[in-house]
């Protein structure tokens, strides 16, 4: 359900980025008589342990959580473009060291790299972004290797490269538009997979440091009450669950269009 995938991520980010004007409570204000309340007329979503309001700490934690999300995305996506493309068209010495230097980055799991790095640095949204970047690019890179070795075959690329026409120009007007449709499915994914990687970081309380917020640290601060508050842990998951699951679907969505371009061609 593509559409309604997109209705939902429109909504979230309007709810974090537009919704400070609409709901004027503090996120910050801490409000000893309203510790720990359920959700109600006065606090629609509840509050936590500290009486800040649940509603307005997840509007505040989402603009950086979404920031994370779609920067590192971005940039991870990008970096698989730029070295999978000049692999699998340069191939040779370039292509030997680019699979050396992925599987040297696929030798440590994940999330464990990015609790090494993490656990060297103080954390904030662009550091965030940089090392979720820096450990989120080797998949896109491989498809795209695996792909620019097709068209690296081509007959019309064969004749460029005879015809001495600038590698550069070879790259960024024949490459990029084919390998436009695996950027797009890896950048949806990407989207998620930061979110979800930071959240997890900051769950562990290795990521965003107060007094900034995401919705991992919303999520964190509620563990300890989850018996007697679940609004503090439910709100801020029920958001990392819309935006990750709509991102799946979106992505599952691009990856058959793709898949149909490429029987029809």
């Amino acid at each position: 359900m593509p559409k309604f995938s997109i209705l939902i991520l429109v909504f979230i980010f309007l709810f974090c980025f537009l919704g400070s004007l609409f709901y004027h409570v503090d996120a910050y204000l801490l409000d000893s008589n309203s510790i720990l309340v359920a959700p109600s007329f006065e606090h629609l979503l509840g509050t936590d342990r500290l009486g800040r309001d649940i509603l307005a700490r997840l509007i505040e934690g989402g603009k950086i959580s979404l920031i994370i999300g779609v920067g590192s995305a971005f940039i991870s996506s990008l970096i698989g473009l730029i070295f999978g493309s000049m692999a699998g068209y340069f191939r040779n010495g370039f292509d030997k060291s680019f699979v050396v230097i992925v599987d040297l980055f696929l030798t440590f799991p994940t999330f464990f790299l990015l609790l090494a790095l993490v656990s060297y640095v103080n954390a904030s949204a662009w550091v965030l972004i940089v090392i979720i970047s820096i450990t989120g690019w080797m998949t896109t890179a491989r498809l795209i290797r695996s792909e620019s070795f097709k068209i690296t075959s081509e007959p019309f690329i064969k004749i460029l490269n005879i015809a001495n026409v600038s590698k550069i120009k070879i790259l960024f007007k024949y490459y990029a538009p084919i390998l436009a449709p695996i950027y797009f499915v890896s950048f949806t994914f990407g989207v998620g997979g930061a979110i979800l990687a930071e959240s997890g970081l900051s769950f562990l309380g290795l990521g965003i440091v107060a007094p900034q917020m995401s919705w991992g640290t919303i999520l964190s601060g509620g563990k300890d009450v989850v018996e007697i508050a679940w609004w503090v842990s439910f709100f801020p998951g029920l958001m990392i669950f819309l935006v990750t699951f709509s991102l799946i679907n979106i992505s599952n969505y691009l990856q058959q269009l793709t898949n149909k371009k490429q029987i029809q061609s």
